[in-house]
């Protein structure tokens, strides 16, 4: 059975493409064949081509094309609906799923996809990214941005996406700050005090301190 993790962070510029490529290392190097997409991406080449995109292409074990990794590439680097709003393209959960739909059906041991932005960010007016995790059915990691305040994002962010009853399966703590005072605290205080386990830290400039456990799904392993 394929594997489907979709990975989302506590803000933007916490990581997520890092942390995405970390885990593809990761199950390239168990020999398990992966498959990584970022359905939305904004800010890209005069190519129409993201750098975060591209890394996920070079990183995944089957190849696909740009535009099937990245099927809704957005020139300006601003919040996704608004691109969309300007360049005249419907961004919605629907397009968004028949976009990947495809992909989803390659034959991979894992895909990863990537979100935009934090939790929230909303696809038009109505819908957040939120809607397109749901009606995939995917497993959900959070990327915590080792920063002051990160706490408070990284509880609001674990609420919210329990809130929208779908599984959160753990957090990576992602160093990013390299002069964050009480590091060790602040990671200690996230592991009391959210309700899904720490599934890894990256301490800055490296990749994970320790193996990356196996990812629970409905109390059984993947």
């Amino acid at each position: 059975m394929t594997k489907r993790f979709f990975i989302t962070g506590t803000d933007t510029e916490v990581g997520k493409t890092y942390v995405s490529c970390e885990l593809l290392k990761h199950y390239n190097n168990k020999n398990l064949s992966t498959v990584a997409l970022k359905p939305i991406a904004s800010g890209c080449n005069d190519n129409m081509q993201n750098a975060d995109a591209l890394l996920l292409q070079e990183n995944s074990s089957i190849k696909l094309s740009y535009d099937q990794v990245n099927p809704f590439a957005f020139k300006e680097p601003i919040a996704p609906h608004i691109a969309a709003q300007k360049t005249g393209v419907e961004l919605s959960s629907n397009n968004i799923i028949e976009s990947i739909k495809p992909q989803l059906n390659t034959s991979s041991d894992v895909i990863i996809i990537e979100g935009a932005g934090g939790w929230d960010v909303p696809l038009n007016h109505q819908e957040t990214y939120s809607s397109v995790v749901k009606a995939l059915d995917l497993n959900v990691i959070l990327v915590v941005g080792m920063k002051l305040g990160c706490i408070n994002h990284a509880i609001l962010s674990a609420k919210a996406i329990l809130n929208d009853d779908v599984r959160l399966v753990g957090w990576i703590a992602n160093c990013i700050d390299p002069e964050m005072s009480c590091l060790n605290e602040n990671i200690d205080t996230l592991k009391a005090m959210l309700a899904v386990p720490c599934l890894g830290v990256i301490k800055y400039g490296n990749s994970f301190s320790a193996p990356i456990p196996t990812f629970p799904q409905r109390g059984k392993e993947l």
